[in-house]
């Protein structure tokens, strides 16, 4: 029993640490993060995408580069651990398309999925600026945001 008790108190300490090291990853970059953020949430990034989408525009493709921005900064803060294979799912299913006529005979076929990951990308973007202005160590109780960046990061 006292075995057990100690595999799980080691499996809850190396949790917290790897929680931590998040926050501060999150807390070390949040100038750029921050900074990408502001971007994203300008005029030309997720109000002109969002536009283009329902304008019927080719330029609704442009939204694919933010994604894969917002992917790769998010993936930067623990390089070494996979981000979630569903979120990895909806990223690849937006990502990777060039703009074809044939396209707009279909269009919300083609085009959906790239402004849905953009969508997943920017909240979870927004979510580790917003825990990393507010956390010093991991929270409890755990708000909702929180549990989602770490299911980002296949930490719950």
């Amino acid at each position: 029993m006292e075995a057990a008790r100690q595999r799980w108190q080691q499996k809850m300490d190396e949790k917290i640490k790897r929680e931590l090291l998040l926050i501060t990853n999150i807390k070390s970059q949040l100038p750029e993060l921050e900074k990408l953020l502001s971007e994203i949430e300008g005029h030309w990034g997720i109000e002109d995408d969002f536009y283009r989408l329902y304008h019927q525009s080719w330029k609704v493709y442009g939204v694919q580069k933010m994604t894969a921005d917002v992917v790769k900064v998010l993936q930067e803060l623990l390089p070494d651990q996979p981000l979630n294979t569903w979120f990895m799912d909806i990223v690849k299913e937006g990502t990777g398309k060039t703009f074809e006529m044939s396209h707009n005979s279909d269009w919300l076929k083609n085009t959906r999925p790239m402004i849905e990951a953009f969508f997943h990308a920017h909240y979870f973007l927004k979510l580790a600026c917003k825990y990393g202005r507010e956390l010093e160590a991991p929270p409890q109780p755990m708000p909702s945001g929180w549990a989602a960046v770490l299911y980002l990061y296949n930490m719950r």
